[in-house]
């Protein structure tokens, strides 16, 4: 599984009112909760992961880009067994 979420967007981000969340398929939150828009690149939001099981996750992320847009959206991914 991959050790880290990374979503890029077109616009600088405002860290403090944008945020990113992974949640398993029973709705259980399984990021390690330090979602962060990088500091060198404020076009990048990410959120670290633990090893995760064979299954579907759901990402959801909300963010709020310097010139006061408001997004947000939701996506899944499925993590395979080797």
């Amino acid at each position: 599984s991959p050790p880290r979420l990374e979503l890029w967007f077109t616009e600088r981000l405002e860290p403090a009112f944008s945020k990113v969340q992974v949640f398993d398929r029973n709705g259980k939150q399984v990021d390690k909760g330090d979602a962060e828009v990088d500091r060198a690149e404020a076009k990048l939001l990410r959120v670290s992961l633990p090893t995760l099981a064979p299954g579907t996750y759901r990402v959801r992320w909300r963010v709020l880009s310097v010139d006061t847009h408001v997004s947000k959206g939701d996506f899944t991914f499925n993590v395979v067994a080797p």
